[in-house]
């Protein structure tokens, strides 16, 4: 074997080694073996699908056509082309049903747009120097004939930022929050059959609610929803656990139902409840009766004698099965999964789960990763939390807004707490109704223990202030009276008018200062760190550098009102009565570039970078959060060429009693552990290796090293998982890094890398750099990315079906390095089938009748709306009208290719003989009276065609556009 060859075995075989499941041995991921890649071995596991709870939906995420930038209709050009602007169906622009979105982009969602958008320096610094603006999203979609009295929604997880949506021409509905889904009731709407629906949604990202990196677009899932007619709200189970005085429990229920029948009905709601291992363990049902057009509740208690606890270390879940019977058929059934759980913040002692002390160790996160932006794969949202559970983490504020719905899921099942936060700080109807949708949607969650109003609000400390949170939390209350409401302050803690005196629980952002004074002066108040730290780190760099915008890795900068990971954590764990902390942030995010400004383009608050890689600050939690396994970190690396003999600051940080020092086998001696805030050497460089050893009772428990490495010579990939779900929709990310001729990490490695996939899509590309303005998205099967201090990410998406995914990378003068990754065939999930778009000539003006054959060209005068009649399509004009002819007129304004190339226009089915004439030119007869297709060319042309249809009844038959019509390309 050659040295390539070798180099290429080594890679190889790093990429490949299966430890298990990573979620089984999470703290092991930032051990510090020496040359080893900061990150998890990667595992021959699948990550567990969330389950799918809700059979009526399907996802509604293929074949979207995308538009950048805003289309802005004509003007109507006549009194008749006014009158019919502004009725319903009618929608102008892009938003009507006839558009031509053809050359349009085909997008696959979720979808961030602005992800994709180049740096630009004059664009809003806070939302990471990337353009925004307007875009449009059009689908079209067919519906079975069977799903006619049934109904029928659209459910959007988030679309950012302010968005109007149309259905079949007719505004639908509007979302004012990039953070809030929206449900479009398509029931009134729908059309059936071989007549197409088409969703027309127009999204203003100009619009911002933060001052981070929101995104753009349709970036969170999308559903189809066809429920009976009699059936549960889409939010409508609220099942929330409560233990009794005697130490029993019971379940609550509400299954809030909806009709769209035309009858009163009478239907039996049945509940179950199976135990985590699905066993049923308690049973209930009633009837209800729900008028036409009417909501009902469907009122149920569950009783559990010993129920297993959900908590963080055993997320113990049950599932609620609600099913509505109609004359002894099920007609709907939903799954909600719960929790048994107390909460309880105490003045003195803090948080208390199951009764039981918990300290908080949380972090804010913001749905934003590097290449993706805030469209962040479900099986990329897992990724990242896995991430946070190695170091220890146990708590998520959703900063600050409404999170994916996934996320909560995945707390629920791997064991997380999360303040759930709203977005707007505002009582007015529009957005205290953004807030009750949050809580409608979230109250099941077991994760979920704090509702927090708002976020650093100035009206705080006002009367109007107070006022405003006095009605939200109203609101919440009467959907949610077994969890505190919190509200995050910067400030007026002590003020006589303040939020803080109508909140149930204080939380702090920063002013670790007054933690003391606060609980002194109101001790019978409870209180958390809601946003805590802002320290400034740049991952893998240990010299701050201003003036090149690096951060360095000690842990020594900060923001002016916050303070370093290690200050911050000991003045919380000294104290009881803090609940615990949320680190400002768990992963860096684009936008808002503090401390620095262009070219800076995301944040350095991360205790892990952009692309989920650990910064120092991640040995540090796992130094302090971690209590049932040894942990001992060693800071920086140990590839220093050319600083022989100058002093290096070494970082240690251990949950143990002691550490030691060797370099090259020598002693440098030991020290108790400071656990808050590390242990530190100050060591004069020499090449080779250093080691730290951790120990309790004199027993070495933990050890760290680092070595000195050579110059890169290699590349190497490793993957989270060495097999793929082949259901078109799993993703992971794929770190790559070089290597020295010893298979050893090169820290130092900043050097271009160009990938190549099959089997497989890049989605995104990254390397946690905070100053780097290359493309984070390419082309699907190629790209290319530096590494930054060693590191780099490309996230894949799998296809469909059993198969391979080959992945290749290649730098300059380095060996390349391939990863073969297996993708095992697992169903899909179902979406909706993607109706391939034709333009349809819809609607027509009919005339009245006439006993002998008019001229074609007989047509109504500019404003008469009442002598001629508006039909659609398909509509067959009775017989016994009057006389024998009538005159049915369209015009159209032909898609593009048909404009340049000619078309063909079909009539699925018209009745009685006709002439068809198209801009004055006869083109096709029909000399049969029994309904038949007519199919005819047309010339090309631009601009409006005028269609006109000469239809000769029978006295005794149905006549006219019986049937669809449609033009299309030659």
């Amino acid at each position: 074997m050659n040295r390539r060859q070798l180099l290429l075995a080594s890679a190889a075989s790093a990429a490949g080694v299966a430890s298990g499941s990573f979620a089984r041995v999470p703290r092991q991921i930032a051990a510090g073996d020496a040359g080893a890649v900061p990150m998890p071995q990667p595992t021959r596991t699948l990550p567990s699908m969330l389950p799918e709870t809700d059979p009526a939906r399907i996802r509604l995420e293929r074949g979207w056509r995308f538009q950048e930038g805003d289309v802005v209709a004509a003007p109507p050009a006549n009194h008749e082309q006014t009158y019919l602007s502004v009725k319903a169906g009618n929608a102008q622009g892009a938003a009507a049903m006839a558009f031509d979105d053809s050359d349009w982009l085909e997008v696959r969602l979720p979808h961030d747009w602005a992800a994709a958008q180049p740096f630009v320096e004059t664009a809003n610094i806070s939302q990471g120097y990337r353009p925004r603006g307007i875009g449009w999203y059009r689908r079209t979609l067919r519906l079975d004939p069977a799903d006619r009295g049934k109904r029928i929604e659209l459910q959007f997880d988030g679309i950012a930022t302010n968005a109007t949506i149309w259905v079949n021409g007719s505004v639908a509905a509007h979302s004012w929050s990039g953070y809030t889904g929206i449900t479009v009731d398509l029931t009134p709407f729908a059309r059936f059959g071989d007549a197409e629906n088409v969703v027309a949604i127009r999204v203003d990202a100009q619009a911002m609610e933060g001052w981070w990196y929101e995104g753009a677009g349709l970036y969170r899932h999308a559903w189809l929803i066809r429920r009976a007619p009699v059936a549960i709200k889409s939010d409508g189970i609220y099942a929330d656990p409560r233990q009794k005085d005697d130490g029993s429990w019971q379940v609550p229920v509400v299954a809030t139902l909806f009709s769209v029948d035309r009858t009163t009905v009478s239907v039996v709601v049945e509940t179950t409840l199976r135990n985590p291992d699905q066993k049923i363990v308690s049973h209930s049902e009633t009837t209800v009766k729900i008028a036409p057009l009417e909501d009902a509740d469907a009122t149920l208690t569950l009783d559990v004698a010993a129920p297993e606890l959900w908590s963080i270390d055993d997320p113990r879940l049950y599932t609620l099965v609600a099913t509505v019977r109609r004359d002894g058929v099920v007609v709907d059934e939903r799954r909600v999964a719960i929790g048994f759980r107390t909460i309880r913040f105490d003045p003195a002692q803090g948080f208390f789960l199951n009764d039981r002390h918990v300290k908080i160790k949380g972090v804010c996160l913001h749905q934003d990763h590097a290449g993706v932006g805030v469209a962040v794969p479900d099986a990329l949202l897992r990724w990242r939390l896995e991430r946070l559970k190695a170091m220890g983490c146990n708590a998520i504020r959703c900063s600050h807004g409404a999170p994916a719905p996934e996320l909560l899921d995945l707390a629920d099942r791997m064991g997380f707490v999360v303040m759930d936060e709203n977005r707007q700080f505002n009582p007015a109807p529009d957005y205290l109704a953004q807030l009750e949708w949050l809580i409608r949607r979230d109250r099941n969650h077991p994760s979920v223990i704090l509702w927090s109003v708002f976020n650093e609000e100035p009206m705080q400390a006002s009367e109007a202030g107070v006022e405003m949170v006095r009605r939200m939390a109203h609101a919440v209350r009467k959907l949610d009276d077994s969890r505190p409401i919190t509200a995050a302050l910067n400030g007026s803690f002590f003020d006589p008018v303040t939020v803080a005196n109508v909140v149930d629980v204080t939380g702090f952002n920063y002013y670790q200062n007054d933690y003391d004074r606060f609980h002194a002066q109101f001790p019978n108040r409870a209180m958390t760190s809601s946003e805590d730290t802002s320290a400034y780190e740049t991952r893998g760099a240990f010299a701050g550098d201003p003036a090149k915008h690096i951060a360095s890795s000690y842990d020594v900068e900060n923001a002016s009102w916050g303070d370093t990971h290690r200050a911050t954590w000991k003045t919380i764990a000294e104290r009881a009565f803090v609940a615990g902390g949320f680190v400002w942030t768990g992963f860096d995010y684009h936008g808002e570039p503090t401390p620095y400004a262009w070219p800076t383009i995301a944040s350095f608050f991360g205790i892990l970078d952009l692309c989920g890689f650990p910064k120092t600050a991640f040995d540090i939690h796992r130094a302090h959060w971690i209590d049932d396994a040894p942990v001992v970190s060693l800071a920086p690396h140990w590839s220093w060429p050319g600083r022989e003999g100058q002093p290096i600051t070494v970082l240690v940080m251990s949950n143990a009693e002691q550490v030691a020092l060797r370099l090259n086998g020598r002693a440098l001696g030991a020290q108790a552990v400071d656990r808050w805030m590390g242990n530190s050497w100050t060591v004069p460089y020499a090449p080779g290796r250093i080691e730290v050893v951790a120990l309790r009772g004199g027993r070495i428990v933990a050890r760290a090293a680092h070595e000195t490495v050579g110059a890169a010579v290699a590349l190497r990939l490793t993957p989270a998982r060495s097999v793929m779900a082949g259901d078109g929709e799993d993703t992971q990310p794929i770190t790559v890094d070089a290597i020295d001729a010893r298979g050893r990490h090169v820290p130092t490695a900043n050097l271009p890398v160009r990938f190549a996939v099959t089997g497989a899509a890049i989605i995104g590309l990254g390397n946690g750099d905070p100053n780097s303005h290359e493309p984070e998205q390419s082309a699907p099967g190629a790209g290319a990315r530096s590494l930054f201090n060693g590191l780099a990410q490309v996230i894949v998406r799998a296809s469909a079906g059993r198969g391979r995914i080959a992945i290749e990378a290649r730098a300059p003068g380095l060996a390349p390095a391939q990863l073969t990754i297996d993708q095992l065939a697992v169903a899909p999930p179902p979406q909706v089938a993607v109706t391939p778009a034709q333009q349809r000539v819809a609607q027509w003006r009919r005339s009245m009748p006439f006993d002998a054959r008019p001229s074609p060209e007989l047509a109504p005068s500019d404003g008469d709306n009442n002598s001629w009649a508006f039909v659609a399509s398909g509509t067959a004009t009775p017989p016994g009208s009057g006389g024998r002819w009538r005159v049915y007129r369209s015009s159209i304004v032909p898609w593009r290719a048909v404009g340049a190339g000619g078309g063909r226009l079909r009539f699925a089915a018209v009745g009685g003989r006709a002439e068809l004439w198209v801009d004055g030119v006869r083109v096709a007869d029909k000399a049969s009276a029994a309904p038949a297709p007519i199919d005819a060319r047309i010339a090309p042309g631009a601009g409006p065609r005028r269609i006109v249809l000469l239809v000769e009844a029978e006295a005794a038959s149905a006549s006219g556009v019986m049937g669809p019509v449609t033009l299309s390309a030659l």
